[in-house]
């Protein structure tokens, strides 16, 4: 396998985290909540970006820059591969049947929620590969770290 794919699955599997914690954050809120699937969907998606600009930035601020660098970087690097990845598990999860109606105490709820966040990884490596080969997404916040990494 070569660098630019390894480097795609692991700038995926960075986004995957925030997406994740978003996602059942969300899928576990708006369930307890009772929230329907249009409240349950925005919400998790919502919380799907925020944790994974959030963890993107908090590594760019610990490389050194400032909030506003961090923050350009972060929506620089993920907004199509979060984006990617949150199409891709919400169509799963709509489409298994009975998983958006599932209580958070069911196998369905989880094993549909796990399933379709690797569903999603799978989609967005290609989209993150892509985007990283033209300097774009991901590459943005490496070209930093590379940046900052010669400055020490």
């Amino acid at each position: 396998m070569d660098t630019n794919w390894r480097m795609a699955i692991t700038a995926t599997r960075h986004c995957l985290t925030g997406c994740a914690i978003g996602e059942i954050l969300g899928m576990l809120l708006s369930t307890w909540w009772g929230w329907g699937n249009a409240g349950s969907i925005a919400l998790s998606i919502a919380l799907a970006f925020f944790f994974g600009y959030l963890l993107t930035y908090t590594g760019v601020r610990r490389a050194g820059a400032d909030g506003r660098t961090a923050a350009q970087a972060a929506l620089a690097s993920d907004t199509v591969s979060i984006a990617t990845m949150e199409i891709v598990d919400n169509l799963f999860i709509l489409v298994v049947p009975g998983a958006m109606a599932a209580g958070l105490d069911t196998t369905l709820f989880w094993w549909s929620l796990a399933v379709s966040l690797a569903v999603a990884f799978v989609a967005a490596v290609p989209v993150n590969h892509w985007l990283m080969a033209r300097g774009k997404g991901h590459a943005v916040v490496h070209r930093f770290h590379d940046a900052h990494a010669g400055q020490h």
